[in-house]
């Protein structure tokens, strides 16, 4: 076998190498916003964050870049949320970063108006107020 033919071989065999290669995500906490304001049980800010979060979870790891941005659509109290994931992950680690950042920033701000929680692999936040970063 040529040296070219040999080189092919390797080349070939590092790309379906690194097409098979996937890593967990990077859980690690970088950091965790609370807003200041609380909302009380019974409020409906409750049930349009609650959709807020389920749809920025169930959203993101399907979108280009794992980039999204969503609002309620509850008017009598608006949520508004924003989602990512870095791009070297695959949509089901996304997910699962998501969920962390989620378990994370709800254990520390419990019935807060707003929120951030962001890990090394992924960010999560919610608000009152439409907002971009």
């Amino acid at each position: 076998m040529g040296f070219v033919q040999k080189l092919a071989v390797i080349i070939i065999g590092l790309l379906g190498l690194c097409a098979t290669m996937r890593s967990d995500p990077n859980t690690t906490v970088l950091q965790i916003l609370c807003n200041g304001g609380e909302y009380s049980s019974g409020d409906p800010f409750g049930t349009s964050l609650a959709y807020v979060v389920a749809e920025l979870e169930a959203v993101t790891p399907t979108r280009k870049d794992y980039d999204y941005y969503n609002i309620s659509p509850y008017p009598n109290a608006f949520a508004y949320g924003h989602a990512t994931c870095t791009k070297n992950l695959t949509s089901p680690d996304c997910t699962t970063c998501l969920a962390a950042a989620d378990t994370t920033m709800f254990g520390a701000c419990e019935k807060r108006i707003g929120a951030r929680s962001v890990l090394h692999d992924c960010t999560i936040r919610y608000e009152q107020y439409p907002f971009s970063e």
